[in-house]
């Protein structure tokens, strides 16, 4: 477990840039209170979040408290965040040797940009919820994000690539299923990410999450671009009811082993 620069113990200076914290309200409609918060189809399956009551998953609940002080604020921008992670994660790398990348939310980003700053030392890409999707924020922004795909800042491609706009592509003709973002793709022939293609790849999303809407976006990308990507929804695998922050929820310990049968499974 890492502090990322700037952030938690790893002190934020001045001119590191300016930061952002979440509301409680950011909290709940995202997090903690999706089944009546959240604006997405899905997030009326929350189930799982811990504690009682009529006031469960919101500000003045002790589980919810309890939860909301763990919160720091994170510089805004996610250029900066992603070149200082992809930088330290490589250095560390080289200090401690081989190592399975397991990200959540945020730090997704990370994951792709580490591995292709140290192909040889990463063993396996776990993905839980990555920021995304390629191209295009949604759900909890609008607009333009993400110009190399699955990340803010330069990934190598093959054919090379020196500006982001030489990334030919184009948003699929309709969505994959009800409920679902319509994905941007690579028009054919796609470039390859190549220094992640020797290395296995899972992406996981929670039933209730707002990442249900778009996970499958970013597996798909990565898939096209040449990464052996697994696509798993919690709820084919009989895991019900999760929202975004899965490793506090309920049932918290089905989705670590789910998560240990994969790496046993996939990671030689």
């Amino acid at each position: 477990m890492i502090d990322q620069p700037m952030r938690g113990r790893s002190a934020w200076h001045p001119g590191d840039g300016k930061t952002r914290m979440f509301t409680a309200a950011n909290e709940e409609f995202q997090f903690t209170a999706v089944e009546t918060a959240g604006t997405w189809p899905q997030a009326k399956k929350h189930t799982q979040w811990p504690g009682d009551g009529p006031n469960k998953g919101r500000k003045g609940d002790a589980v919810f408290d309890a939860f909301y002080a763990t919160q720091v604020e994170t510089v805004m921008s996610n250029e900066d965040t992603q070149q200082r992670n992809k930088d330290a994660g490589a250095a560390l790398l080289d200090k401690i040797g081989p190592a399975i990348v397991l990200t959540h939310s945020q730090s997704g980003a990370f994951g792709w940009l580490i591995a292709d700053a140290r192909p040889q030392l990463v063993k396996a890409i776990l993905a839980i919820e990555p920021s995304g999707p390629p191209f295009e924020a949604t759900m909890i922004g609008n607009g333009k994000a993400r110009a190399w795909g699955p990340t803010d800042i330069a990934i190598t491609y093959d054919p090379p690539v020196k500006e982001p706009s030489e990334i030919a592509i184009e948003r699929e003709a309709e969505a994959d299923g009800p409920d679902l973002f319509v994905c941007w793709m690579q028009k054919a022939p796609a470039r390859q990410l190549v220094n992640l293609k020797n290395i296995p790849v899972m992406i996981m999303a929670a039933e209730a999450s707002y990442h249900q809407v778009y996970d499958h976006c970013t597996a798909k990308y990565l898939n096209q671009a040449g990464v052996k990507t697994e696509y798993i929804r919690l709820q084919d695998k009989g895991i019900r009811g999760n929202g975004h922050m899965v490793m506090i929820e309920k049932n918290n310990l089905d989705i670590a082993r789910l998560i240990d049968d994969w790496v046993v499974k996939n990671v030689k």
